[in-house]
């Protein structure tokens, strides 16, 4: 562990020395990256609580956002300079005007759904993945005849990644054709899906970490029926997008922050526990003890993922899927979204 810390260290002071990375004497103003408070923006708490930025001649200020089009209306705004988030939106964002490019994933696959009640009845404990196809069918139909109502599955509003997920999950991966005729999907924001979940208000949620560990832990019969694979194979997550990272002004720190965030998250994946008081100190808020916070990461070590081109074929079959049920009125072009330079730059 020692070693491929120093390593990491050691690819970061050649990042300096090829002038990848700025001195402290070539600080820029102010650098505003929007994110959501959720686990797949770890890179950017373990940016921050390891001080690299600062090491690195740059200052960067975080901002909170609790849902994805919060985020967007302040990236079009002019009101932040980068964004780690659902990439989803920012197609529609570039359909607007704004130059804005994915130069690099935080993490994949991260959404999973997660039951309670009647609808786990049959589930096996601590599986990591869901039931087949046929066999989540075959609970949405018992559910169905014994409750004699449809299961309640809460996700975020319409035309947001965890909801265009649920529904594609439901239509292409199990077939359904009409998904009002399988479950009521209840468009709530993150902390109010993992609260009616925790409060039965809801049979399933679109959750993710640390919420599925939270979830786990005080409901044990609380069981997967969908994991991020199961929902889609390299199921596009939140990604680091740079507005105008080719102008003059952004060019300056677009290759040092795109370098510092591939850092972080090669660390994530290597070493999780590493991480755990950075991500602990951004999203437990004093309300998640440390092992908690350590499990989600560990859980999470694989899908910390910063090459952008893993999900290109991915966010297209979104962007389809999103077209086809008329919550976009056409297509934008995915490969103008991902500028994969900076990556491949900051992986030499």
């Amino acid at each position: 562990m020692v070693m491929k810390r120093a390593l990491l260290k050691m690819l970061t002071l050649t990042a300096v020395a090829f002038g990848w990375i700025a001195s402290p004497s070539q600080a820029a103003e102010s650098i505003r990256i929007g994110y959501i408070p959720v686990l797949g923006s770890s890179a950017l708490f373990v940016i921050d609580g390891e001080g690299w930025a600062k090491q690195a001649g740059l200052d960067v200020q975080l901002v909170r956002f609790t849902s994805g089009p919060q985020a967007i209306q302040a990236l079009v705004s002019g009101r932040i300079d980068g964004y780690v988030a659902g990439v989803l939106p920012l197609l529609q964002a570039r359909a607007h005007g704004v130059d804005v490019k994915v130069v690099a994933t935080a993490s994949i696959e991260e959404l999973s759904v997660i039951a309670r009640g009647a609808l786990a009845d049959g589930i096996k404990p601590g599986s990591a993945s869901g039931p087949t196809p046929d066999a989540v069918k075959a609970i949405f139909a018992r559910f169905k005849q014994d409750q004699k109502r449809l299961p309640r599955l809460a996700a975020q509003p319409a035309g947001s990644v965890p909801d265009t997920l649920l529904r594609y999950w439901l239509q292409k991966q199990l077939g359904f054709e009409q998904v009002n005729t399988v479950a009521s999907i209840v468009g709530v924001d993150i902390d109010a899906a993992q609260q009616a979940f925790l409060a039965g208000a809801v049979d399933g949620a679109v959750l993710r970490e640390p919420a599925l560990t939270v979830v786990k832990t005080r409901l044990p019969d609380a069981r997967i029926l969908a994991s991020g694979h199961d929902m889609m194979p390299d199921q596009p997550g939140s990604v680091l997008a740079i507005v105008k990272p080719d102008a003059p002004e952004h060019k300056a720190w677009a290759a040092t922050l795109t370098t510092l965030f591939v850092r972080a998250t090669t660390l994530l994946a290597q070493h999780p526990d590493d991480a755990v008081p950075f991500v602990q100190k951004a999203l437990g808020g004093g309300m998640l003890n440390d092992d908690v916070m350590k499990t989600a990461l560990e859980q999470s070590a694989s899908r910390f993922v910063s090459d952008p081109a893993r999900i290109v074929e991915s966010v297209k079959q979104l962007q389809e899927f999103e077209v086809s049920q008329g919550l976009l009125r056409k297509a934008e072009p995915v490969g103008d979204l991902f500028d994969t330079g900076l990556w491949q730059q900051a992986k030499q």
